[in-house]
């Protein structure tokens, strides 16, 4: 699970990373949010802690992750955001990208 994860939500770029047992969420003209990777009896969670106290990505389960995708299913009101896995410093092919940041 670890490395650079990208998704869009509402035409704003989301960019997931993971570290280790360390996570940061960042999603363009919102929030900053920082945490970590749990794991136990095979669930793995990520906790996270957001610079503008929202809890939309506060608390998710990794329902899915492979070499190219990775599905978490926030708890609240988001639900299940796919995000696709960055190389090096390009996005990953397949990306939304048109209107992001307006």
């Amino acid at each position: 699970m670890e490395g650079s994860w990208l998704a869009t939500a509402g035409g704003k770029a989301v960019a997931l990373v993971v570290t280790g047992k360390q996570a940061g969420l960042f999603a363009t003209g919102e929030t900053v949010c920082s945490g970590d990777v749990r794991g136990s009896g095979g669930t793995l969670t990520i906790r996270l802690s957001c610079t503008d106290g929202t809890d939309d990505r506060a608390s998710g389960t990794v329902e899915s992750v492979d070499g190219s995708t990775l599905e978490v299913d926030w708890a609240g009101r988001l639900g299940t955001e796919t995000y696709l896995k960055a190389e090096g410093a390009g996005l990953p092919s397949g990306l939304p990208t048109e209107g992001l940041g307006s």
